[in-house]
C-alpha cells in the first residue's frame, strides 16, 4: 500500500466534492464564459501541446505501441483545432441545470416539480486518446459536475498540459479550481484507491477497452455506467430493399471499423440470401473486409467472386468486437431467428433492421434489447453529435439511469421541488 497517493487521491477527492457544491449554483452566462476560455487557451498553447504530446508519442513508440495506437494518441494542429469547436458547440447547446421535466398538483394544493440537477462529482476512466480530457471536463462543466480524470500512462504528459489549461480558465473566471482536477500520477494504485471512494464520487464512468472498464466495474463501490464493448448487428429482411441494404452494410462495417458503434456480425434472412449475398460480398471483399462466415454462407458464395478468402466461422466469432475490417456473415430462418441471434450475440450497443415491412420494423425494435435500434439505417449513427446532443462523455449499455449516448441530461440527476402554502401532513 502506498500511503502517499492514497492521500493524494482522498485529498483530490475531497477538494472535488467540495467544489461540487459551488459549480451545481453556477449560472450559464459563468459556464459559458469558463469554455470560451478554454477555447482560446486551446488555441493560443497549440504549439506547446503538440510539444508535451511528441512526448507521448515518443515514450509510445519506444515502448511498441502500435500504430494504431499512435494515430489515437497523437495531438496534431487540426485536433487541436477540432477539440476547440467542439468546446464552442457544447457552449451553444443549453443548459440542462434548472430545467423542468415535469410538474403536477396534488389535490392538497402541493405543486411538485421534478428538477434537472448534477450528480456532484463524475470520475472518468479513459485510456490513449488525450482529447478526451478535454471533451469529458467540458460536459462536466457545463452541466453542473466536477471531473476528478485518470487518463492513461501514454498520454500523461498531453492530459497534464490539456489539464493545466482547464484549470487556468477556471482560474481566471474565480471558480474553484478543483471543478475540474487530473490524477496527477499514472500509478495504479491511484485508480484503485479513487474507486473506494464513495464518500466523495458519486459516479464513474470508464471509457476504453474491455478489459478497463470490467476492472473498474469490479472493484468500485461507486456506482458505474459502462459499456463493455460493441458488437453491433445488421440484419437483412426477406422484405428488404437489397441495394439499400448493401449501402448500408459497407457503410456500418467499412466507413470507420475500429470505433464500437461498427457492426461485427451480419445477418441474412434465408428467402434473400441467394439474391444479397455474392453482390455485397464481393464489394466488401473490394473494401478490404475479410468475411468469416456460416456453412449456408459458404455454400451461397463459393462460385462467386465475394468468396476470395472466405474463413469459416466459429462461435466466439460472432461474440467478438473485432475492432477491425472483419465480418461474421450468417444466415437466419427468419425474422424470429435473427431477433434471438441479435440478442444471443450483440453487446446491447446499436442494431439495425433493413426491410420495407413497418410490421417487421416493430418486431425487431421491440424485441431487441440494445440501447439503440435502427431502421433503414447504419448503426454509425449511435454518437452523440449524430443524436444533437452536441457531444457525449460515452455510451452507455447499461440501464439505470442513462442508455445510450451520453450528453448534457444524461449528465444530470433530478430533484424534486416541493412548493406548498402551509401543508401539513394529517
Amino acid at each position: 500500500m502506498n500511503e502517499d497517493i492514497e492521500k493524494l487521491t482522498q485529498s483530490l477527492a475531497k477538494k472535488a466534492h467540495s467544489a461540487s457544491r459551488e459549480l451545481a449554483i453556477l449560472d450559464t452566462g459563468k459556464k459559458n464564459a469558463i469554455l470560451g476560455r478554454i477555447a482560446e487557451l486551446l488555441e493560443q498553447s497549440s504549439d506547446e501541446l503538440v510539444s508535451q504530446n511528441e512526448k507521448d508519442l515518443r515514450n509510445g513508440r519506444e515502448n511498441g505501441l502500435s500504430e494504431a495506437m499512435i494515430d489515437r494518441l497523437a495531438l496534431t494542429p487540426k485536433r487541436i483545432a477540432d477539440m476547440t469547436e467542439g468546446v464552442r458547440q457544447v457552449i451553444a447547446l443549453p443548459d440542462p441545470v434548472g430545467e423542468e421535466i415535469e410538474r403536477s398538483t396534488r389535490p392538497n394544493g402541493l405543486e411538485i416539480r421534478k428538477i434537472r440537477a448534477p450528480m456532484g462529482v463524475i470520475g472518468i476512466i479513459y485510456e490513449s486518446r488525450p482529447n478526451v480530457t478535454i471533451d469529458c471536463a467540458v460536459l462536466c462543466l457545463k452541466s453542473g459536475n466536477v471531473s476528478i480524470l485518470r487518463g492513461g500512462k501514454e498520454a500523461f504528459h498531453s492530459n497534464l498540459a490539456l489539464s493545466e489549461i482547464i484549470r487556468q480558465a477556471l482560474v481566471e473566471n474565480d471558480v474553484n479550481p478543483d471543478s475540474s482536477a487530473l490524477i496527477p500520477t499514472t500509478d495504479r494504485e491511484a485508480l484503485e484507491y479513487l474507486l473506494r471512494l464513495d464518500q466523495y464520487v458519486h459516479c464513474i464512468i470508464p471509457r476504453g477497452g474491455e478489459g478497463l472498464i470490467r476492472f473498474v466495474a469490479e472493484n468500485s463501490r461507486i456506482p458505474v455506467i459502462k459499456h463493455y464493448k460493441g458488437v453491433c448487428n445488421l440484419y437483412v429482411d426477406s422484405e428488404a430493399d437489397l441495394e439499400l441494404a448493401r449501402k448500408i452494410a459497407i457503410n456500418a462495417k467499412c466507413q470507420r471499423p475500429g470505433v464500437c458503434n461498427a457492426i461485427e456480425n451480419l445477418f441474412v434472412h434465408q428467402d434473400v440470401a441467394d439474391a444479397f449475398l455474392p453482390a455485397s460480398a464481393e464489394n466488401l471483399v473490394k473494401e478490404g473486409v475479410e468475411l468469416r462466415v456460416d456453412p449456408r454462407t459458404r455454400a451461397i458464395l463459393e462460385d462467386s467472386s465475394g468468396s476470395n478468402g472466405l474463413k469459416d466461422a466459429t462461435e466466439d466469432d460472432y461474440h467478438e468486437e473485432f475492432h477491425d475490417l472483419v465480418l461474421a456473415v450468417k444466415v437466419t430462418d427468419s425474422l424470429e431467428d435473427a431477433i434471438e441471434q441479435v440478442n444471443r450475440y450483440g453487446s446491447g450497443h446499436s442494431d439495425a433492421i433493413v426491410t420495407k415491412s413497418e410490421a417487421h420494423a416493430k418486431q425487431f425494435m421491440e424485441a431487441v434489447d440494445s440501447s439503440s435500434v435502427y431502421w433503414n439505417a447504419s448503426t454509425r449513427f449511435t454518437d452523440g453529435f449524430e443524436f444533437g446532443l452536441g457531444a457525449e462523455i460515452g455510451i452507455s449499455t447499461d440501464r439505470l439511469h442513462a442508455r445510450g449516448p451520453m450528453g448534457l441530461r444524461e449528465l444530470c440527476t433530478y430533484k424534486y421541488h416541493v412548493l406548498g402554502t402551509g401543508q401539513i401532513r394529517e
